[in-house]
């Protein structure tokens, strides 16, 4: 087994995360066992998986697969927005549980808050009841904008450890991560390296990459790190698995770091959190 040695960080409930995570996104189940097992054999640890992915029996698969203690590993997955709701959402994790073929799971976020359906504080109350009884050990959200956590926060006094929202250099969220460092909550970024809309190629990435002796997706994962986001970038790849691993190793100057600051341009490839009701419609 790979020695892994990632970087992790502290959350806001004593846990710590490792801090650079493999991301299962439109990985079909049947493909997700063999790349999730490639990313564990290369050193990843945290693996981040959702319901609505439709890759959680693989993702299970591939933990029961790997050898790995199950306490060195940790799992993240999400409750899709159908599913919001007190006891909905009680029973959306067991099924998901199931999936995954796990008794405890590391991480359980809300996927969407889904404004129009105005379920997420029914929904976060029964992700306090799930911490509480022990089958969670951390409880988080995704896409949730500030007066979302607030309203979750007022309702219950429960603080998520954790915000996983779309950051990329092109949308680098500076005033949502402030909100969120504010309240001890840890900023974690879905489409990290811009989803293939051409942040790859970008003349500031790639020159700053060759300075290096590196690849531009390198150079991102290392600002991410630097930012001190949580990352989690996806690939069914071997080599690219490893290579984005790898960026753990890169060390960008102060000048490197504002200059991609500079490519800001609040390009979202993502739903809005504030109008996106995926799944209700």
């Amino acid at each position: 087994m790979t020695h892994t040695n990632t970087p992790t960080l502290s959350l806001n409930d004593g846990t710590t995360i490792p801090q650079l995570g493999f991301g299962v996104w439109q990985i079909p189940d049947d493909e997700a066992q063999a790349a999730t097992e490639e990313a564990i054999r290369v050193g990843y640890r945290l693996i981040d998986t959702a319901a609505i992915y439709g890759n959680e029996a693989g993702v299970g698969r591939a933990i029961a697969a790997s050898g790995v203690n199950r306490d060195d590993l940790y799992i993240t997955t999400k409750l899709w927005n159908g599913n919001q709701g007190y006891d909905s959402t009680l029973r959306a994790f067991d099924e998901s549980m199931d999936k995954l073929g796990l008794d405890v799971l590391d991480l359980y976020l809300i996927h969407w808050p889904c404004p129009k359906a105005d379920k997420f504080t029914d929904t976060w109350k029964a992700f306090v009841e799930l911490k509480k009884s022990g089958r969670v050990r951390s409880i988080g959200v995704s896409n949730f904008h500030a007066p979302h956590l607030d309203k979750i926060i007022d309702a219950t006094g429960e603080v998520p450890v954790l915000n996983q929202v779309e950051l990329h250099p092109y949308l680098p969220q500076g005033e949502l991560r402030s909100v969120n460092s504010s309240h001890q909550i840890a900023t974690e970024a879905w489409s990290p390296l811009g989803s293939g809309h051409g942040l790859l190629e970008n003349e500031t990435l790639t020159s700053i990459a060759s300075a290096h002796g590196v690849t531009p997706a390198q150079v991102v994962l290392a600002w991410h790190l630097q930012l001190g986001n949580v990352v989690i970038p996806k690939s069914v790849t071997p080599s690219r698995i490893a290579e984005n691993f790898a960026a753990s190793t890169v060390s960008l100057s102060d000048e490197d770091m504002t200059t991609i600051a500079t490519l800001d341009a609040g390009t979202r490839y993502g739903g809005d959190p504030d109008t996106a009701n995926f799944g209700l419609e």
